[in-house]
């Protein structure tokens, strides 16, 4: 009996395949690439090939695999950053993404005024965002610097704002690309705490992960990718295993990436 999509799933990925142009040289004209893709030059490099997996409803799952295995490309095809070069994917819900922390926002504005910048870019209205400022302040532990210029912020006070602001969107679904361990120690068991919290609420989460231990504590199925291809599919406890048992120990896992 075949499963209703709408009913069963949150995500569903059949037959994804992406490949990418790499070319090396730099043309200075269309022309110029247009010739360039035709000569030795260039090569395809096939990130992902034939890649099919179902994400139920409220399921946590976390992707992981050395560089270059294709699971970051995986998220950016869900997050519709790439467009397939064949394949489908259903996406059955509001999604968020946590891709890349801060991208939006710009040097010169003060932390309040990203706030509604980056706010909107991930679809929330000014209303929206007025309402729950206060809480964005007040996670991301920025209360002294927030009407100080972005642009001196650290790092970790960027992608701190940028994870609260995230967070606040209330999606169906989440996709999140190495973001899980924004900041210290204290606020990093926030992020957990938070990530919970979302979780009970029946939520979807896709991740992706070097962190071994961070996929035990909150994945409820893994996935891991070798070459573009899904190598392994199943228990978080049963997938990390086997990978270990094919790469080394944990330590040797986070060093390698």
């Amino acid at each position: 009996m075949q499963k209703d999509f709408k009913s069963d799933y949150a995500v569903s990925v059949h037959d994804l395949c992406k490949s990418f142009i790499l070319s090396h040289g730099r043309p200075g004209t269309l022309k110029g690439l247009f010739m360039l893709l035709n000569k030795s030059g260039s090569e395809k490099v096939e990130a992902l090939r034939n890649v099919r997996f179902n994400v139920a409803k409220g399921e946590t799952l976390a992707i992981t695999g050395k560089n270059g295995s294709g699971k970051s490309t995986l998220l950016g095809v869900l997050a519709r950053v790439y467009k397939p070069t064949s394949g489908s994917i259903s996406i059955n819900g509001r999604l968020s993404t946590l891709l890349d922390l801060g991208a939006g926002f710009h040097p010169d504005l003060t932390g309040v005024e990203n706030i509604y910048l980056n706010g909107a870019i991930l679809g929330l209205s000014r209303r929206e965002l007025k309402r729950c400022l206060d809480d964005i302040v007040d996670f991301a532990e920025l209360h002294q610097f927030i009407d100080a210029p972005i642009r001196t912020y650290s790092n970790g006070m960027m992608m701190r704002l940028g994870f609260s602001i995230a967070i606040q969107t209330d999606p169906d679904i989440m996709l999140v690309d190495e973001v899980l361990a924004v900041g210290d120690e204290a606020f990093q068991q926030k992020c957990y705490a938070k990530v919970k919290e979302i979780q009970q609420k029946g939520k979807t989460i896709i991740f992706v992960s070097h962190d071994l231990e961070a996929v035990r504590r909150v994945a409820t199925r893994a996935i891991w990718m070798e070459h573009g291809r899904i190598r392994m599919d199943g228990d978080v406890g049963n997938v990390l295993d086997a990978y270990i048992s094919a790469y080394g120990s944990p330590g040797e896992l986070s060093n390698a990436g």
